[in-house]
């Protein structure tokens, strides 16, 4: 497999541990001082050239020959999308590792992804593609919307406004086309690999608006072939980075209408590799609402179920790797204890005074120490002089953490 990154989240290197542990032959393109590059075992690391990252990007899978491309983040997906309508080559193994390219434009679009989750009979959240200002007219009456910049990820590009004046600020700024000033600033400080592709596309910005469902988050993470879910992860959000930010701490949960979303979807677009659902529990009925379709893999992937085990292993039987679902190749004590799972560094970093330390699975992977060392640092962007004397003036903006609390019962972690 090639494993492709461009943000340094930590996930990438959790599944590709997981996946090398499950006999696969792991391959990765990440930028410098990726978490990636701290895994053994990992058999060839190319580099993401911030000037060429197409160019990087092709050569790593002309050079790996891989079975399988699993993207960590959405930015691969978009940068497979190109090469795929210019590389006749390589069309049958990004379709392979992705999905047919007929359905490429609607899971880029939000709008478009709901729509076709609508009539699959998935209960969501009202949508529209937003032309021009006048169209929030209609919309101005609820008292808080979304809005969500396609392209984006990771809860950039996402705001919830709780005014008319919000939404429309909102809206000019994430219909702004990217200027110059940030690509640079991108690419110096943040060493985002995919800076100067995304200026040079210049694309027009595509902004939805979604109506705001009271509730709290819940994720899933799928493994799927030729259109078949293999598995499912599903959890609910305990704490997360900000209100539209990633989890730090989940609870493990069986949902029946999220598992029959994740088949619907799985079919309609003919899914392959790993995909993430996201989710809110609406207050008071706990109805889950579909609000984005992630295509890729995301932070469940590595996670051990009794039963059903990791995502990874479903995926590595099915491409010939040693241990599948069906092997009894791990004890009960190295599958998760409890229901709670504390994500490693996330949760320690964002507040390491947690009641969820406490309590819950700790999320850390102590087979790399070197990785475990590297993950309680800043990122390496943020290490470097040019960042440090920027955020020196500037200081970054972090959000606060954001606790959702229920009172449901959920059930423990459970697989079919």
């Amino acid at each position: 497999m090639l494993l492709g990154a461009t943000t340094w989240w930590p996930l990438s290197a959790r599944l590709a541990m997981a996946l090398i542990r499950h006999g696969c032959r792991v391959s990765a393109i990440c930028p410098p001082g990726h978490p990636l590059r701290f895994v053994s075992g990992i058999e060839t690391l190319y580099p993401y050239h911030g000037l060429d990252s197409l160019g990087a990007l092709r050569s790593a899978i002309l050079a790996s020959q891989p079975n399988l491309i699993v993207p960590c983040d959405d930015g691969v997906v978009w940068q497979l999308h190109e090469l795929h309508t210019r590389e006749a080559t390589l069309r049958p193994l990004i379709e392979y590792s992705l999905g047919p390219a007929e359905t490429y434009p609607v899971i880029r679009s939000r709008d478009a992804l709901l729509h076709a989750a609508g009539e699959l009979g998935i209960r969501v959240p009202a949508t529209q593609t937003l032309v021009a200002e006048d169209e929030l007219t209609s919309w101005l009456q609820d008292d808080q919307v979304v809005l969500k910049l396609d392209g984006t990820w990771g809860g950039s590009g996402v705001v919830v406004a709780h005014s008319a004046a919000e939404a429309l600020a909102a809206f000019r700024r994430l219909s702004r086309p990217m200027g110059t000033s940030l690509v640079w600033k991108r690419w110096l400080i943040n060493r985002d690999p995919l800076a100067w592709w995304y200026w040079r596309r210049q694309e027009k910005p595509s902004v939805s608006i979604q109506q705001f469902i009271p509730g709290r988050p819940a994720n899933a993470m799928l493994a799927c072939w030729k259109g078949e879910v293999l598995g499912i992860v599903t959890v609910e959000v305990l704490t997360s980075q900000g209100a539209t930010g990633a989890a730090t701490v989940v609870r493990l949960i069986k949902n029946d209408e999220i598992e029959r979303a994740a088949t619907l979807l799985a079919r309609k677009f003919d899914l392959n590799g790993f995909h993430g659902l996201d989710f809110m529990l609406e207050d008071g009925t706990d109805l889950p609402y579909l609000i984005e379709l992630n295509p890729r893999c995301t932070q469940l992937g590595h996670l051990r179920l009794p039963v059903q085990g990791d995502l990874a292993g479903l995926i590595g039987a099915k491409l010939g790797g040693s241990l599948g679902s069906e092997d009894a190749s791990f004890s009960p004590e190295e599958t998760i204890q409890g229901n709670t799972v504390a994500f490693f560094p996330q949760t320690f970093t964002w507040n390491p005074k947690s009641p969820y330390l406490k309590s819950s699975y700790h999320d850390v992977p102590w087979e790399e120490p070197a990785l475990v060392r590297e993950l309680l640092r800043t990122s390496w962007p943020e290490r470097q002089i040019l960042s440090r004397i920027y955020h020196h003036f500037r200081a970054p903006k972090r959000p606060g953490e954001v606790k959702f609390h229920s009172e449901t019962t959920l059930t423990a972690p459970n697989s079919k």
